[in-house]
């Protein structure tokens, strides 16, 4: 006989929306890296992979599948050693360079801005460009501004036409610079503030295209990092007025990482214990983000400055045999898991968190898509399914999920973490729920308590392994795959939903 597990209540009110979702913190990140970009999303013209101009038909395919909202590039540490001029106009002419961050490889700039305006264009994924202040200038960058988004007639718009785009492209994202406090410059809090006044004064709004320019920030908890720019933005008048000409945002980056910066452990090799610190260090997102959040509000109390995650995600030790600077690495039930956790963070923070970008889309770290150089085969990943089954939360109201008893917890070494993760949104008669059960090999259940609406409807969808190491590859590629989920029972007091032993749940529920 069965025993049934007792299940954690949660109050959900479908009545009382909170802040919306921004579509935006499912973004994504492509960087000149390793094969994300070359083998990943371009294989060239020529190549007997189907193509659209050299862009990948089948990762357009399955990115639009996760109605991918932006898509930010050329870097990371990328952005700050590239020059944006090398990357247009022929190709047989386009000068090349090193990548001096990652693997010391050739770049022969193939792919440069049209390349990538092409590829959002496909995507259906607003642009989000990352300029140079580290090794580039202002009048760069402004350039660039103004080759992309300008109408009319001067000397960018005549280079563009010239390079065969006859419109201007509209670019609402624009970073000023990447981490200027390491590889972006390794400059000071205060000389970063100051650099990045300069620089976003000059990239200018051109016609009907408006700048959202956001400001490199900090590395994981330097709250300090966000204090000087939050002072930079209140000495030009304070937070309240417009900072037209200045940035609109501030961003950070958090990586999840179970071991040391020098040893981080393989993706597919590890212990409990391993998994457990894992799940401990994606839940300190939370207090990352309230941190920053509490330094931004005592500037800026209405909240018209954003946060943005634009690189979050695993990072593993590169899989044996590859190149180490070009950060491949498999992706598990685990990192799953850790996606699953991240969102249900994001939508909490939904008032303040504008957009998040996961690092990186294909072939690199906490990819969607993995390619096989060999075979060319593709292969979708356990967090691209996160992705997919969370996708109802873009742009959705999000709602309140209280738990009177409070969530079911386990001890990891000095750390408390919560084994069950939920989250919920509402949007065009629908309910979605969220479900995380952390808990290694124990299953768990939750009884959704739905107040607010009638219930003409319920779906249910689950994400787990046999193992919490599986993942997908070319002789095995739906390895670990959403499947309808048959643990779902509802009763006169609401939802109940069993979570098995390491598993994400999605509950789709049509209100009245």
């Amino acid at each position: 006989m069965t025993t049934e597990v007792a299940a954690t209540r949660a109050i959900i009110n479908a009545d009382v929306p909170g802040p919306v979702i921004s579509r935006h913190v499912y973004g994504h990140f492509a960087e000149h890296l390793g094969r994300c970009i070359y083998g990943g999303f371009y294989v060239g013209p020529d190549s007997d992979i189907p193509n659209e101009r050299g862009i990948r038909t089948d990762v357009v395919e399955a990115l639009r599948a996760l109605k991918i909202p932006n898509l930010r590039w050329p870097g990371g540490c990328f952005a700050d050693e590239y020059h944006w001029m090398d990357g247009i106009g022929p190709k047989v002419e386009r000068p090349a360079m090193v990548n001096t961050h990652w693997g010391n490889v050739e770049e022969n700039n193939h792919f440069g801005t049209h390349e990538f305006m092409d590829l959002c264009e496909m995507l259906g994924a607003e642009p989000y460009i990352n300029g140079n202040v580290g090794s580039g200038t202002v009048r760069e960058m402004a350039d660039w501004v103004e080759y992309l988004t300008r109408e009319g007639d001067s000397p960018m718009v005549r280079l563009r036409k010239q390079n065969g785009r006859q419109e201007p492209w509209r670019v609402p994202f624009w970073g000023i610079g990447n981490e200027a406090w390491g590889c972006g410059g390794n400059m000071s809090a205060q000389h970063y503030a100051e650099e990045a006044r300069r620089y976003a004064t000059y990239c200018r709004d051109h016609g009907e295209n408006t700048l959202y320019r956001i400001a490199a920030g900090a590395n994981s908890d330097d709250y300090v990092w966000t204090e000087t720019l939050m002072k930079a933005l209140n000495e030009l008048g304070g937070c309240g007025r417009d900072p037209r000409g200045i940035y609109q945002a501030i961003s950070v980056h958090y990586y999840t990482i179970a071991g040391t910066w020098a040893d981080k452990g393989s993706s597919t090799e590890f212990t409990e214990d391993d998994y457990y610190a894992t799940m401990v260090k994606a839940a300190h997102t939370d207090r990352l983000l309230r941190g920053h959040s509490t330094v931004m509000d005592n500037y800026d109390p209405e909240k018209k400055v954003g946060l943005v995650l634009d690189e979050w995600g695993t990072w593993w030790n590169v899989e044996p045999g590859t190149n180490p600077g070009f950060l491949y690495q498999q992706n598990t039930m685990r990192d799953a898991l850790v996606a699953s956790t991240h969102f249900d963070i994001f939508h909490r923070h939904a008032d303040r968190l504008v957009m998040a970008n996961i690092a990186q889309t294909v072939n690199v770290l906490q990819a969607m898509i993995l390619t096989d150089p060999d075979s060319g085969a593709l292969v979708l990943t356990p967090t691209y399914h996160v992705f997919e089954m969370n996708a109802g939360h873009q742009d959705a109201q999000s709602l309140r999920v209280d738990v009177p008893g409070g969530l079911p917890q386990r001890a990891v070494n000095e750390e408390t973490l919560a084994t069950v993760s939920v989250s919920a949104s509402r949007k065009d008669g629908k309910v979605l729920v969220s479900l995380s059960n952390l808990d290694a090999v124990e299953p768990a259940a939750v009884h959704l308590d739905l107040r607010g609406c009638t219930v003409s409807g319920v779906e249910s969808r689950i994400l787990t392994a046999p193992n919490l190491a599986e993942h997908n590859t070319p002789e095995a590629p739906a390895a670990v795959a959403p499947q309808v989920h048959e643990g779902l029972r509802v009763d006169e007091g609401g939802l109940h939903v069993e979570l098995p032993a390491h598993s994400f749940v999605t509950v789709s529920v049509t209100v009245d």
